[in-house]
């Protein structure tokens, strides 16, 4: 499946990470909100709370908060650069629970 932007990240890939590896949202229990700056961004939350887990569009309350540009994201999916990088160099900015930051590459694919 090509992931070109974020909305198939959110619409397509995560969801489809979800649906084969359920046990992931059980695994992490949290709600990551993302958002997403730049072309095609935007905001989604990644509800893991719920059984098999779910992604929504939108805003709304989350355990952990991703602020990051869709091109910096679409290198992390890509593996053009790596996740931790882009937290230390401000490319990818937590807020809430970093614990739940470090469990970021189960649901992206790190």
């Amino acid at each position: 499946m090509a992931v070109e932007s974020p909305k198939d990240v959110f619409e397509s890939m995560i969801p489809g990470r979800l649906e084969k590896k359920p046990e992931l949202a059980g695994n992490i229990n949290a709600k990551y909100k993302f958002a997403v700056a730049g072309d095609a961004g935007g905001t989604w939350i990644v509800d893991l709370t719920t059984d098999g887990g779910c992604v929504t569009a939108g805003d709304g309350e989350a355990d952990c908060n991703i602020d990051i540009e869709a091109e910096d994201l679409m290198a992390i999916i890509s593996g053009e650069l790596n996740g931790q990088m882009a937290f230390m160099t401000g490319k990818l900015k937590v807020t809430g629970d970093m614990m739940l930051a470090m469990k970021l590459g189960e649901i992206l694919g790190g």
